[in-house]
């Protein structure tokens, strides 16, 4: 899985985010420690929760072979903590297993206290690999390496990303780019040139000037974006269009 180049989910379980009684944290963070390695987020979902809408949600991303998902929220032992048995569902055989050391965490860290109702957190999909809780060590888990379950305090799931993306090598992308004061309609077909091993993105905008164009293109080859901007700047200085490097015309 690692050695192909993965799509990255997020999924944000909480309907207190939803109806503004927390504001979420895990977004920006997850989007910042991908850029870091080089990578960005394929997709990101906020949603409440519901065993059905997670369920479909997870289905969803599994269907796609190079996913890797990062699912904050719902794995504890309260009533509304529905994760553990949707991921089963998703992303396995519908059933949750004990755990042993998952077991011998929970009961090291409440001892008594972790019965009835904490030890439940120790029922896990099948084949569940754990992640490292540092402020109490109640684990996260994954599945498949690739699709991760963390809790949704921030403190205690981002390390389990920084850790998580240790599996992942880090990619170099080499970006390009220039604002035309142009409309995206002028451009159009320079930008269906454009190769399908780069990534690419036009921002348009509207100032007192009049219309203009944000062009992005980014890969991991650097000659082959020095190339193709190369091409995009003869072209639009043919047709008579004025641009600066850089996002601001």
């Amino acid at each position: 899985m690692k050695k192909l180049d993965p799509n990255f989910y997020a999924v944000i379980i909480g309907t207190e985010i939803l109806a503004g009684r927390r504001e979420d944290r895990h977004f920006t963070f997850l989007r910042q420690e991908l850029a870091r390695k080089g990578y960005r987020l394929k997709g990101s979902f906020i949603i409440e929760d519901d065993p059905k809408l997670m369920e479909r949600i997870y289905q969803m991303i599994a269907q796609d072979p190079r996913a890797v998902l990062f699912s904050f929220g719902g794995i504890g032992a309260t009533p509304d903590d529905y994760t553990r048995a949707v991921a089963a569902k998703a992303f396995g055989d519908g059933k949750l297993y004990e755990h042993p050391e998952a077991k011998r965490l929970i009961e090291e860290r409440f001892g008594q206290e972790a019965y009835p109702h904490r030890i439940q957190m120790a029922y896990l999909p099948k084949d569940a690999k754990l992640l490292h809780n540092p402020i109490n060590n109640v684990p996260g888990f994954s599945l498949q390496d690739r699709f991760f379950f963390m809790p949704g305090f921030p403190q205690m799931a981002h390390p389990m990303v920084q850790e998580a993306l240790k599996d992942f090598p880090s990619k170099k992308l080499h970006r390009q780019t220039i604002c035309v004061k142009a409309s995206e309609n002028d451009l159009m077909d320079l930008m269906q040139t454009l190769p399908s091993t780069l990534e690419f993105s036009s921002l348009p905008g509207f100032s007192e000037d009049g219309y203009y164009d944000v062009l992005s293109i980014a890969g991991e080859d650097p000659k082959e974006v020095q190339k193709w901007m190369e091409f995009l700047k003869e072209e639009i200085a043919k047709r008579g269009f004025a641009y600066n490097e850089g996002e601001q015309c």
